[in-house]
């Protein structure tokens, strides 16, 4: 049995629980920029423009809103049992008290595909052994011989070769030309490694391309073409694409550069290398800005953060959707007014009903007329021997006057 607390703990308002887990939330990197894959269901898209709808798979679901300036900018909008992915922040709407995910961009889940075959083939690989660190050559670093396995009109090239050129020009270079793109290109690399490794005395090969979408550099995460990087006699450096690109090859490369300019810098030294003694000043100098630079990053992260926890952006998200709830909440009491208004007009038809002179007549009363058409309604009108009309419910007949007697006198009569 738990032992009761000595003190009483501080009971939560559930606005104020509600809003805590609002700015946990928000303040966390991670749920403020990722992407969500699933498949959609529930799309609703009201008059105001934005767009709601539920993503789920085999074991969740998670309710989704975008904002109408994000949904007019989509060139693709899901539709129900569409597969997409979706990227936002996650944030709890404190209104109905659940998390949700903000949505600013839906793509198809094609793209998505390719990523998670680019998944399947890195764990494959790298569950055979050609991404292991022991198996990483060092790069020489006074090289005789520089091969380049890249296209020869491309823009990589050109750099590499300035690169070259300005750091160690006295070094040999030797192009094999291959497509980079299409369904050429991953046998035209194959083909390029296998020339330069046949040419002795190649020191170091260098393979590269610009940057493109993850179909454009496909042909490095072709399996054949990782195999033969990680066959390579000669050390390869791999600088395919911008600094956030990654693909297979670097994987299995000895080392990866982030652009191809980088990587034909990782493979020359630097003619105007300077003492021992001067090069330790600089390093001593770089690991110091680095040191700064980096808390000047963690002091801005913190600021931005900040300034984003209390950013009037959530309060007129909150508000937009609170507007759709206030307008449908309006829609369904004017339908209920109207309702009970259909059914008060229905008891007074009943009262006109039961009032219908037809229906007394029926219950034994009668309706007496006099013979100009009358309605006798006190014994002043009539006197004895006057010809009267008698209507009842199911006609009406002729009658004459004997006596009239006002209410509260005694009829002397027999």
């Amino acid at each position: 049995m738990s032992q009761l607390p000595l003190f009483d703990l501080p009971a939560w308002s559930v606005s104020e629980i509600t809003r805590y887990l609002h700015d946990l939330l928000g303040s966390d990197p991670t749920l403020q920029d990722l992407w969500v894959f699933g498949e959609v269901s529930n799309v609703s898209r009201p008059a105001s423009g934005h767009l709601y709808f539920t993503l789920k798979d085999a074991g969740a679901t998670l309710r989704c809103v975008m904002w109408r300036n994000a949904v007019i900018r989509q060139a693709f909008l899901p539709r129900e049992g569409d597969a997409v992915e979706v990227h936002g922040a996650i944030e709890i709407y404190e209104a109905g008290g659940q998390y949700q995910l903000y949505a600013d961009l839906i793509r198809p889940g094609g793209e998505g595909a390719l990523f998670r075959e680019f998944l399947r083939l890195k764990t494959q690989l790298e569950a055979e052994g050609l991404f292991a660190a022991e198996r990483k050559r060092p790069i020489p670093q006074w090289p005789r011989r520089i091969g380049i396995v890249t296209s020869p009109s491309g823009a990589a090239l050109r750099d590499m070769l300035n690169t070259i050129r300005r750091r160690y020009p006295l070094v040999e270079v030797i192009l094999a030309p291959t497509p980079v793109q299409g369904e050429e290109a991953p046998q035209g690399i194959i083909n390029a490694l296998e020339a330069l490794n046949r040419r002795a005395g190649v020191d170091v090969i260098l393979l590269g391309r610009g940057g493109g979408s993850i179909e454009d550099l496909w042909a490095f995460n072709d399996e054949r073409v990782v195999r033969a990087v990680a066959a390579s006699r000669a050390p390869v450096i791999t600088g395919v694409g911008h600094e956030t690109d990654f693909t297979l090859v670097d994987f299995a490369a000895d080392l990866r550069a982030p652009t191809p300019t980088a990587a034909a810098e990782l493979a020359t030294p630097d003619r105007a290398q300077l003492s021992p003694q001067v090069e330790e000043l600089q390093l001593r100098l770089e690991r110091a800005l680095r040191g700064e630079l980096g808390n000047l990053r963690g002091a801005f992260a913190g600021m931005r953060a900040r300034l984003e926890l209390h950013s009037p952006r959530r309060l007129v998200g909150e508000y937009r959707q609170r507007l759709d709830e206030l307008a449908r909440r309006a829609a369904t009491a004017i339908d209920h007014g109207q309702e009970l208004a259909r059914a008060h007009l229905a008891g007074l038809e009943q009262r006109l009903i039961s009032l219908d002179p037809l229906k007394v007549l029926g219950r034994g009363y009668a309706i007496v007329t006099r013979p100009d058409g009358t309605l006798v309604s006190s014994v002043a009108q009539v006197s004895p021997g006057v010809a009267i009309q008698v209507r009842v419910s199911d006609g009406q007949f002729g009658a004459r006057v004997e006596h009239n007697s006002p209410e509260g006198e005694i009829d002397g009569r027999g």
